[in-house]
């Protein structure tokens, strides 16, 4: 691989890769005769997060709580409506006149796995030519480009000579998304985003493909940013974790705080959701009941009060900020938060 080489560390070790501050993403809704904007699906509101180098942050919460859009705002394949990205020191969306990293240079070290294994693929690609297709866009030459999706095939586990003359309708769905996979690291990123890259897999091959994962992370020195609604999975793979619910932060911190001592209501009836091999530990009643919230119209103060056994006057009166609870672990929530006003929260001492 000598066209391309992976974009120096800027910062050091200590830096961050990508700091976000304030993401925004709302939808308007049209309707009417005239079609005017009649509402707003506030899809994300308001997330900041830190991915740090070398590191996989787990991305988790409830279908529709955001996690995909953030995704996509990540890899900048949606614009966000405000908000602040700076990848490794530099802002994100620079220009020549401003400074910082433009987007097609973000776009190179910056690479993402999609759920959907065949969706991903162009049908009328051969696999070789698909993981060759943008190192070429990126000025390497063709002879090279085939040779690095041939090395990057036997990276992840397929022959070339068995696999790359095929078509993404020839395989099966563990091996496309192997293919994806090697798609993703043919530029040669820093990081990549993986979106529910198992969900459709069967257990078997998600065990094969979620250590491949862990091995080209070491290998390649990759930082990931892992989406799932699998929370065994997440706990697997993931240094630190982040939880969302209705487009928001609820808890970050830690794998190992988040999953033996979690702090917000939402996080606690997730992991109790979980279903026990042991049949004295198997729960009768589900740990959380009822629909999110409508994105269109959440609720006042805390977004998780009307699910919550610890609501009080304050969580509809307030929106919590995220509270610092140990190292790197914090929650959004006014019963952790000394000072808030709930009758759970901890005095702040004299």
């Amino acid at each position: 691989m000598t066209a391309l080489t992976q974009a120096p560390d800027r910062g050091g070790p200590a830096q961050p890769l990508l700091e976000v501050t304030g993401l925004v993403k709302h939808f308007p809704i049209h309707g009417g005769l005239l079609g005017r904007q009649v509402a707003t699906v506030r899809a994300v509101d308001g997330v900041s997060l830190t991915i740090r180098k070398g590191e996989t942050l787990g991305i988790v919460g409830e279908s529709g709580c955001g996690k995909s859009t953030t995704a996509r705002l990540l890899m900048r394949l949606l614009d966000p409506d405000a908000g602040e990205m700076v990848f490794d020191g530099e802002q994100v969306g620079g220009t020549d006149q401003t400074g910082g990293v433009t987007l097609r240079d973000y776009r190179r070290q910056v690479q993402m796995v999609f759920q959907d294994s065949y969706a991903s693929l162009n049908p009328r690609l051969t696999i070789e030519e698909t993981i060759a297709f943008s190192p070429q866009v990126h000025g390497v030459s063709g002879r090279e480009a085939r040779e690095r999706a041939h090395e990057l095939l036997a990276a992840v586990g397929l022959a070339p000579a068995q696999f790359a003359r095929r078509y993404p309708h020839e395989v099966s769905g563990g091996q496309r998304q192997r293919i994806n996979i090697a798609r993703a690291l043919a530029l040669q990123p820093r990081l990549v985003i993986l979106d529910e890259p198992v969900s459709a897999l069967d257990k078997s091959v998600e065990a094969q493909v979620l250590n491949l994962l862990v091995d080209l992370k070491e290998k390649f020195g990759l930082t990931y940013a892992f989406i799932s609604h699998d929370l065994n999975v997440v706990q697997y793979i993931s240094d630190r974790v982040l939880v969302m619910y209705l487009g928001q932060v609820a808890e970050q911190g830690p794998v190992e705080e988040i999953y033996e001592r979690p702090a917000h209501p939402y996080t606690r009836a997730l992991l109790a959701s979980r279903p026990s091999m042991d049949p004295a530990k198997r729960r009768t009643a589900p740990p959380l009941t009822g629909d999110p919230p409508n994105p269109v119209n959440p609720p006042s103060g805390c977004r998780f009060r009307t699910r919550c056994t610890l609501a009080e006057d304050v969580c509809a009166q307030r929106v919590p900020v995220a509270a610092p609870l140990s190292a790197g672990h914090e929650a959004a929530c006014h019963a952790v938060m000394p000072g808030s006003g709930h009758s759970a929260a901890p005095r702040i001492a004299a």
